[in-house]
């Protein structure tokens, strides 16, 4: 009872979640997850450690169960927390948050293998490390743009950087699901549900 999922491009799948695992998906208080890319998941393991102190409810579990001596336990699938969890109001300036932002594409040529980035203004030529100067780059058109200006190098990126709101790299996110979705899951991920008028 398990759905599969194709990703776009395996090799650029950076999730991998394998159904022997039950891993479960975590829910804020408010019934969303916590993240969409990644998933927010985890391995059954913690699942259970957050059963016993009562730090989540169970909303979903798995038909396979865990046994002791004295305790039988149904796996859970989908957990919701009881405390929530405030979003970040910003995104951290991270690499991966970059390569979320520009879909996991170079914003030069268009490749999405052996991604970098590279700074549009050189730091070189005073260009900063910010959110409105970086953008995911390959390493070809990294290295032949090296330190120059683009349009020296006739160079331009495919959109202008920017600096993402958590909306944003949340729905570039759901571009890219894992390649593994239980069932139980679905109901809490909208990835590419039509609405009904």
């Amino acid at each position: 009872m398990t759905l599969h999922f194709p990703t776009r491009n395996a090799q650029r799948s950076a999730v991998s979640v394998s159904p022997e695992a039950c891993p479960a998906l975590v829910l804020n208080a408010d019934f969303r997850p916590l993240s969409y890319y990644p998933l927010s998941l985890w391995s059954w393991q913690d699942t259970i450690k957050a059963v016993f102190p009562d730090r989540v409810n169970i909303v979903s579990e798995y038909d396979r169960c865990i046994r002791s001596p004295t305790f039988e336990m149904r796996l859970p699938s989908v957990v919701s927390l009881k405390t929530y969890v405030q979003p970040a109001r910003q995104p951290a300036f991270t690499r991966f948050n970059v390569f979320l932002r520009d879909r996991f594409t170079c914003q030069y040529c268009g490749a999405h293998d052996d991604l970098t980035f590279d700074h549009v203004l050189p730091r070189s030529k005073g260009g900063q490390t910010t959110w409105e100067n970086v953008v995911a780059a390959c390493s070809p058109c990294n290295l032949r743009k090296a330190d120059l200006l683009p349009h020296i190098v006739g160079m331009r990126p495919r959109r202008a950087p920017y600096a993402p709101s958590v909306h944003d790299l949340h729905q570039n996110g759901r571009l890219f699901p894992p390649n593994y979705l239980h069932e139980s899951w679905l109901d809490y991920l909208y990835w590419d549900s039509e609405l009904e008028p």
